[in-house]
């Protein structure tokens, strides 16, 4: 099953191609989140994993807000057998409580519960545990540091794959949420990691939805400027990923009523009414309940003949250049 990352970025894709349609005025809404991000405030050094490093620090905020978050995904990659750590893997998810001794179940884990370790310890756990999910997610992991490890390695191996520097940016970040973040979100129900009935058509999962307001987290250092500092951007993908989660939520499970970015290197949270932001996107008021069986119908029916026709051209192809 496709991901709706990666089809918002595919502009050939019928779920760009009609995101973009049903939406095509973003411009203002670009340069006013522009205008309001303002600079980096967190810089990632040269040496930091980026791709890693972004998804550690969406576990830790996950740790901070949410009181019981899964590490399914995770768990997952760590039983997909495509790294020979299993035995260091399933020993830091025991010590996070997320499963049992003949590892066969797995549960949330209670964050609060370890508060009194270290911040170093909670960054490099961050970190093992997005390397774990990309045993999951990732095409190709042949280059991840997990294959560092061998069958006897523990769990402090597994937690020392962060460098010095990826954790002190691990923790100039949270420090930067606990900040600009935690209080500006509403309070209410809290989920994070959350699938939609949708999901079941294309692959995606929100990072945080709390009282009503979805939350995307993101780690992008943005675009370098002449003077050194850089320039925090929202891409029209970004636009059209917060625009498929609501609109997967087909039969508005979540109440959603607005949407909203945190940018974890600059500091910088923007929220938009629901209702609002699709109108300025749409140039006209839209009823949100059509709009998601229409986007239903085109990622049942439009993205399954598009993506096989592609299947079928590649082959063509390839026959052909014999």
């Amino acid at each position: 099953m496709s991901a709706l990352t990666s089809e918002v970025k595919n502009a050939k894709s019928p779920v760009a191609r009609w995101l973009r349609a049903t939406f095509p005025h973003h411009h203002d809404v670009q340069a006013d989140y522009r205008e309001a991000a303002g600079p980096a405030r967190v810089l990632p050094s040269p040496t930091v994993a980026l791709g890693t490093q972004g998804a550690a620090i969406d576990w830790w905020l996950r740790f901070l807000i949410d009181p019981a978050p899964s590490v399914r995904l995770a768990v997952a990659g760590l039983r997909s057998g495509r790294a020979s750590c299993e035995r260091a893997g399933l020993e830091l998810l025991h010590d996070l409580g997320a499963v049992d001794d003949d590892s066969n179940h797995a549960w949330p884990i209670r964050p609060a519960r370890s508060r009194d370790l270290s911040d170093e310890w909670w960054a490099r756990m961050s970190y093992a545990l997005a390397l774990l999910v990309e045993l999951y997610r990732a095409a190709r992991v042949d280059g991840s540091r997990l294959m560092q490890l061998g069958p006897d390695s523990r769990a402090a191996d597994l937690l020392a794959l962060a460098n010095a520097e990826e954790v002190a940016d691990l923790i100039a970040m949270r420090d930067l949420a606990v900040e600009q973040l935690l209080p500006r979100l509403p309070s209410g129900s809290v989920a994070t990691g959350s699938t939609f009935e949708g999901s079941a058509d294309l692959n995606a999962d929100a990072d945080l939805i709390v009282g009503g307001v979805l939350v995307d987290f993101k780690a992008s250092q943005g675009r370098a400027r002449t003077d050194g500092s850089r320039a925090s951007g929202l891409t029209r993908a970004d636009i059209d990923q917060l625009l498929g989660y609501v609109l997967l939520d087909y039969f508005d499970a979540f109440a959603l009523h607005s949407v909203a970015i945190y940018a974890v290197c600059y500091g910088h949270y923007a929220a938009w009414p629901l209702d609002d932001l699709c109108a300025e996107l749409a140039g006209r008021p839209i009823d949100l309940a059509a709009m998601r069986q229409e986007f239903a119908q085109v990622v049942r029916v439009e993205l399954p003949d598009y993506r096989t026709a592609s299947i079928v051209d590649r082959i063509r192809r390839r026959v052909a250049a014999r």
